[in-house]
């Protein structure tokens, strides 16, 4: 009687196989359940592996990943994992960084461009479709083998990072096809090293968890009022004791890159410029009672613009990255009820450079404007915090300067919309989400992964509302930022705990906007499985 069973059950099997075309099966709800997949007996190098669709095995469960893969095709099989003496092999001699990369990290051997295949193979490829997403990617585990193929290599490195997380701890990778890419082009985490000294080692780890977990932006603020952290060959008295050697930071650009991660620094300026003007008290602003400003640099004297830009052009060669930060947010002088009257000499410079009627706030969008162009000749896109832009006025931020958008608090403060509406691309900064400001200073409180991961989508900029989804186009990502107003209230290593869900809920939004599958429970259980 169980013979017979067995043989009724083959040919059902059998037959569901052959009704499917050989491809495993449908693609509806079921395809995005939890990670699934039986282990592939052990195969010898060279043999060919048992055919993965058989009675044995069950319908495969997509995988289970932060951020999680948009699409899965399941299929019946054993799934993929990695056995020692398997090979990573390319198609293209531009995927051998990742392939070595993903050898290393999964014990398995690199060799480079073959054509032949072999059992238990990952093969990294090419592909020729040349209007897609370059970030995307396409994940297939059959008879025995995994391909990770992408129109560039970021896609490919970001299908080695869910193969990654799903070979975890003797995971396997389940049976099918992972079609994935991201809704967001730009997923960052800011970090302000001015205010604290991290340590070079500390930030080299970020860049590894940021990887694997398919961020690619780190923003360094790294000059502010307390400190200035990076080392300076124009103008070395402004160097903070504590700082970073160019060397350091080289090494940082390079692991960065190996990751897919663009580093984006910023030297903020009018304001946030103590430590540069600690070093040149003759240009720090000051009111017409003659009372210093502090941070503020006085942007009427040419000297100030002189070694701002000096500043921006050294590290132009440093930072090779497509974006570059100016700041512009929080210039004290135009906190003042009467600009014009608390300091004559911007007053006066406005005139002279922009008509009779030019203001203090015209004054500072030249500023803005004339730092954009010094990074535009280093083929560089300008963006700015958006309390750096003002309504009105005769003179206006130059289009191409994107809105970092953090605040809805500021003197005069706009709506998103406003920004959006007048055709400018923003980044989501969203202080009421994203912002990790050490010791909890004003109204700050530390955000949790868990409010992020419910509430929160890129096109949530300010407060909890979102925007209309029309404007959805012209959000290019978000920012997850930690500020270190209150540098002793935490240790690095504490800090890293306690941005670590919140980065997690990040990516999450931004990689898909849409309501996650896993309740809050489920994810950080995932996260703490995936370490």
């Amino acid at each position: 009687m169980a013979v017979a069973l067995v043989v009724i059950a083959a040919g059902v099997s059998l037959g569901l196989w052959a009704a499917s075309g050989g491809e495993g099966g449908a693609t509806g709800p079921e395809a995005r359940a939890s990670r699934g997949g039986v282990a592939a007996a052990p195969t010898e190098p060279g043999t060919s592996p048992s055919p993965s669709p058989t009675r044995s095995y069950p319908l495969s469960e997509a995988p289970r990943t932060i951020p999680a893969v948009r699409d899965h095709t399941p299929a019946r099989g054993p799934g993929w994992r990695p056995e020692k003496g398997n090979r990573v092999v390319v198609d293209d001699p531009a995927l051998a960084d990742e392939g070595r990369l993903i050898a290393g990290e999964l014990g398995l051997t690199y060799q480079g461009e073959k054509s032949d295949k072999r059992a238990g193979d990952l093969r990294l490829s090419l592909n020729d479709d040349k209007g897609a997403n370059p970030e995307s990617y396409v994940m297939t585990v059959r008879d025995g083998r995994v391909e990770i193929s992408g129109p560039a290599d970021a896609g490919v490195f970001y299908g080695t990072r869910t193969l990654k997380q799903e070979a975890h701890d003797g995971g396997t990778a389940p049976e099918g096809v992972v079609r994935d890419e991201p809704a967001k082009a730009q997923r960052g985490l800011m970090l302000d090293i001015a205010r604290k000294n991290f340590t070079a080692g500390w930030i080299e780890d970020r860049i590894r968890e940021l990887g694997d977990l398919k961020f690619n932006q780190l923003g360094l603020h790294f000059s502010d009022d307390q400190g200035f952290r990076i080392a300076s060959d124009t103008h070395p008295e402004v160097v903070s004791q504590q700082h970073l050697t160019k060397a350091q930071v080289r090494r940082i650009v390079d692991l960065a890159e190996s990751r897919h991660i663009t580093v984006v620094p910023e030297i903020d300026s009018p304001g946030h410029l103590g430590a540069v003007l600690d070093a040149h008290p003759d240009l720090q602003l000051r009111s017409a009672q003659g009372s210093p400003v502090q941070g503020a640099i006085d942007i009427s004297k040419p000297e100030s613009a002189e070694i701002v830009d000096d500043l921006l052009n050294e590290y132009a060669d440093l930072f090779p990255g497509g974006s570059w930060h100016l700041g512009g947010d929080e210039y004290q002088a135009l906190t003042r009820s009467n600009p014009e009257a608390s300091f004559p000499q911007l007053a006066a410079a406005a005139r002279e450079k922009y008509g009779s009627g030019a203001t203090v706030a015209d004054l500072a969008t030249g500023w803005l404007n004339d730092r954009a162009a010094t990074v535009r000749e280093h083929q560089r896109t300008p963006r700015a915090w958006n309390d750096g832009f003002f309504r009105g006025g005769s003179v206006q931020a130059d289009k191409d300067i994107q809105v970092a958008y953090w605040t809805g608090k500021e003197i005069g403060a706009r709506q998103p919309a406003e920004y959006l509406s007048a055709g400018r691309k923003v980044i989501n900064y969203n202080d009421e989400f994203l912002y990790y400001v050490l010791g909890e200073p004003q109204t700050f409180v530390y955000p949790t992964g868990q409010r992020i991961y419910e509430q929160w989508t890129p096109r949530v900029l300010r407060g909890t509302a979102a925007v209309p989804e029309r404007y959805d186009g012209q959000i290019l990502g978000g920012s997850f930022a930690v500020w270190c107003d209150l540098a002793n209230s935490q240790t690095q290593d504490q800090v890293a705990a306690g941005i670590r869900m919140p980065l997690r809920a990040t990516v999450q939004k931004l990689w898909d906007p849409d309501r996650p599958e896993l309740s809050w429970a489920e994810f950080r259980a995932l996260a703490d499985r995936l370490g």
